[in-house]
């Protein structure tokens, strides 16, 4: 992941401008390592960091039209580059690099501001025509990469790829909308992304697996586009070892083996004993990768709160948890030599995943959910996968956010996604069954039908505890008293939460930045709406996916109503029925 930093129209061409944007540029330097640019057109500023991962030696940026009157600072991979180059070059364009970004101030030329969807691949970017002096901006389709814009007092308009870019120095800052673009000559946004699913209407193809198997073979195959090493992050669930095992499939003849060699290296992070730690080994050893396993300690995680935080630049509890382990693994693997790695985020949006969807209640509400999650995306998965990951120079593809893959996934009847016990199907069935091969297995059945894990449970059910004790150290029960006025916008309700948004104003204390941070209720992920699937919810808040009582094989100590508490763990549930429901858990506990 690269850093861009745009100031358009500030009203101030001084050299002292130039060294504040430059100086406000190496805030992202983390992110880009290799090289750095900065562009200026009058009082415009084009400023780049540059993380080099294909054409390393050619591709610096801001890059040029072929007479340098259209300027592009960009962040990201555009992956049928090779397929818009084609058809670009036919209709006589010259390129300067081999850079898949090189595309866009051709296609701009070609097309005008109609050209962002022709793009497949995650992106910010900013645009500037010098001709007329006007400039563009769009994110990508879902916000697989981070933006941010502000406004300052003097007109200008600034656009980061993080909040550190601008917070300082503008009046107003938010987040840039996924799937948007902001025009200088309507000074506005506008949505250049406006697939079917986004409407949440309620879909009705029948769910096939092969048109899904191979439709998530070939996302995963074109990320596979890279002149860098690179690895699969494997945490030895459902989603992280289907891209492992569709990689190590099809590396081999890929441009990528030939420069790298078909030995795929997997990475996996947790707590010394911790459940990922466990079934990653097991993948891969099934798979033949070369195998990295990083451990950490509770303190370790702990120690490292205020640097994910201001990485990270947010205070959401579940963002925090699992962006700490997956910060720690992502120095580790830089350390190795590795520039890029593929990742499994976004699995359990589309396919209902996330263990609460046990209760949904009809396929419309199952669907519907799936399309807010996809939604809030780029403010929850997507941001903790782009920043822990670049804060070391490291970029992190997400095959399941593949444009063409969504619209398919999305596109099935959500009743044959729907959780159905007795039927045998548990969460994320259409997915499972999809890669379900007997002649030709991707995965060994045990781990293809293995529970859902949050990531942060994952690497260990004592981190989760761990930091929630940390935080009962530093915030009083006065000061929870107190909360609703220190922090009347998105008010911590829990010690954790209000140690977390400490951090968090401390490095950002504009009342913008509070504002960029998602806020309400959730039980195991969900959306406020969800908590309305079960009347019990509302007294057990808490995103982890062990919240999620009766469901999860470890979840949290429930009150029996006899003087105790007793876990629900898999002592208890294995007597049950996997997957069983709240009441029927309870029922078993109370007998």
């Amino acid at each position: 992941m690269c850093g861009i930093l745009a100031v358009l129209g500030c009203s101030d061409d001084s050299q002292a401008k130039r060294v504040r944007v430059l100086e406000l540029s190496r805030r992202l330097k983390h992110r880009g390592p290799d090289w750095s640019g900065l562009y200026q057109h009058g009082d415009n500023y084009l400023a780049h960091q540059r993380l080099a991962i294909i054409d390393p030696a050619s591709g610096d940026q801001p890059l040029f039209n072929e007479d340098e009157t259209v300027v592009v600072t960009v962040n990201g991979e555009i992956y049928n580059h090779e397929e818009l180059r084609k058809r670009l070059t036919a209709a006589g364009h010259k390129f300067r690099t081999g850079s898949d970004c090189d595309v866009i101030a051709h296609l701009y030329e070609e097309h005008g501001e109609d050209f962002v969807d022709m793009l497949d691949g995650m992106f910010s970017f900013v645009l500037l025509d010098t001709r007329n002096n006007t400039y563009i901006a769009a994110r990508d389709a879902i916000g697989i990469t981070s933006l941010y814009i502000g406004w300052g007092l003097d007109g200008s308009v600034w656009i980061s790829s993080e909040l550190k870019g601008l917070n300082d120095d503008c009046e107003h800052f938010e987040v840039f909308p996924p799937g948007h673009l902001y025009s200088s000559k309507t000074g506005g946004f506008r949505r250049w992304y406006n697939p079917t699913w986004f409407s949440e209407a309620i879909p009705s193809t029948p769910y096939d697996p092969l048109v899904l198997r191979r439709a998530f073979e070939n996302a995963v195959i074109k990320r596979l586009m890279t002149d860098v090493p690179f690895g699969v992050l494997l945490s030895g669930g459902l989603d992280s070892s289907l891209v492992a095992a569709i990689t190590a499939r099809y590396l081999a003849g890929t441009k990528a083996a030939k420069q790298w060699g078909a030995q795929l290296h997997s990475f996996c992070v947790g707590l010394e004993g911790s459940p990922d730690l466990k079934a990653a080994r097991e993948v891969a050893d099934y798979l033949g990768t070369v195998h990295h396993e990083f451990h950490f300690t509770v303190q370790d995680g702990i120690d490292a709160i205020e640097d994910v935080i201001y990485h990270i630049e947010t205070y959401d509890v579940t963002t925090i948890r699992a962006s700490t382990p997956m910060f720690l693994m992502s120095r580790k693997i830089k350390s190795l030599g590795v520039k890029m790695v593929i990742s499994g985020e976004g699995s359990d949006e589309i396919f209902g995943g996330y263990l609460y969807f046990h209760k949904a209640p009809n396929k419309e509400e199952f669907h519907q959910e799936t399309c807010r999650k996809i939604k809030a995306l780029h403010q929850y998965d997507c941001l903790r996968a782009n920043k822990s990951t670049s804060a070391w120079g490291l970029e992190a593809r997400v095959p399941f956010l593949d444009k063409e893959f969504i619209n398919v996934a999305m596109s099935i009847d959500p009743e044959a996604k729907m959780i159905n016990m007795d039927q045998k199907r548990i969460e994320k069935w259409t997915l499972r069954r999809a890669f379900d091969d007997e002649e030709q297995p991707y995965l060994p059945k045990h781990i293809l039908y293995r529970q859902k894990e949050q990531f942060s449970d994952g690497v260990g059910y004592s981190w989760i505890d761990g930091l929630k004790a940390h935080a009962e150290q530093y915030v009083t029960d006065k000061m929870m008293l107190r909360a609703g006025n220190i922090f009347p916008h998105n008010t911590p309700f829990t010690k954790e939460a209000y140690y977390y948004r400490t951090i968090f104003e401390r490095f950002f204390p504009q009342n913008s930045a509070k504002l960029t941070v998602p806020g309400g209720a959730s039980i195991a992920c969900s959306t406020a709406k969800a908590i309305e699937w079960d009347a019990s919810w509302s007294n057990n808040l808490d995103p982890s996916g062990r919240a999620a009582l009766g469901v999860h094989n470890a979840a949290y100590k429930k009150n029996t109503g006899m003087g105790g508490s007793v876990k629900l763990g898999p002592n208890i549930i294995d007597n049950v029925p996997r997957m069983v429901d709240r009441s029927a858990a309870e029922l078993v506990i109370q007998g």
